[in-house]
């Protein structure tokens, strides 16, 4: 039965009916097979960033070529589309210029790979995971367990730290500050026994402990060691660990960690006035 005519094609019935269940059908077709592909990738340890990017090109290629397949059903010349295309493209071009900036975004992320699932970032003030790449937005969970939905434009503009994109160590540093007086070469070799100790502390490098400055109320002390950053690991839980056990090392040995003091001095004489209104 046919229904209308489109340009010098008649469009039927069943053609009608046949293209959107074609549709579905290739549509979940389409995500089966993506999603084998990318179990089968993981089960050959692929890097997570090659299969996203496989996945992606795949997914965008087979979703065209489905789309010509309907409008070949339905006898649909592609050269009809030249003028709707052309008023089209004017209208995504205005209207959803950051749309296309995040997608072009994220296939320079997976290409590229500047930063990848996996990664450490630190970005707008904040640490956590690279999760997932996806062709708008990155997902990042953050250390407290947040997960972050970020424009993959913003991670492409803007400065981000990626602690892991050479490999996974990096140095960090314990400060404390004892009182004046100590001993500062025992103090300085117990803050290097503590750091030492510590499991997670990189053995190949030594740690470097620093006599940093003469404060206020403290001498201070910081130590330089390396770590190695791992899918769970947080470099909080290592500092503070450290900083027990330097507690300990200090009590054992009477190292005094200092606070803040102030020293008054007053001039003149001080004498105290007996308030009679009190006394009634």
């Amino acid at each position: 039965t046919q229904l209308f005519v489109f340009g010098e094609s008649p469009i039927t019935l069943s053609q009608v009916i046949l293209a959107p269940m074609m549709l579905l059908f290739g549509f979940l077709v389409i995500r089966v097979v993506e999603a084998r592909l990318t179990r089968a990738m993981h089960n050959r340890n692929y890097d997570s960033n090659l299969v996203q990017l496989i996945r992606r090109g795949i997914y965008v290629v087979a979703i065209f070529c489905l789309a010509l397949i309907a409008l070949g059903m339905l006898n649909v010349p592609l050269g009809a589309f030249t003028f709707i295309s052309g008023a089209v493209a004017i209208g995504v071009g205005f209207g959803a210029q950051a749309i296309i900036n995040n997608f072009i975004s994220g296939w320079i992320l997976m290409g590229e790979r500047p930063i990848r699932i996996g990664d450490v970032l630190e970005f707008e003030g904040m640490l956590g995971r690279v999760e997932a790449i996806n062709t708008r937005s990155t997902r990042i969970r953050r250390i407290d367990g947040v997960d972050i939905v970020t424009p993959n434009s913003a991670l492409l503009e803007n400065t981000v730290i990626n602690w892991t994109l050479g490999d996974s160590r990096i140095r960090t540093t314990v400060k404390v500050g004892v009182a004046y007086g100590s001993d500062v070469r025992l103090v300085a070799d117990l803050i290097h026994q503590a750091t030492n100790e510590h499991k997670d502390v990189d053995s190949e490098v030594e740690p470097v402990v620093i006599f940093e400055d003469f404060g206020d109320s403290a001498l201070v002390f910081d130590v330089f060691f390396w770590t190695s950053i791992s899918p769970g690991f947080d470099v909080r839980k290592l500092r503070s660990d450290i900083r027990f056990r330097i507690t300990e090392l200090f009590e054992e040995n009477d190292v005094v960690i200092s606070f803040p003091q102030r020293d008054v001095h007053m001039d003149g004489e001080l004498r105290l006035i007996k308030d009679e209104s009190l006394a009634t």
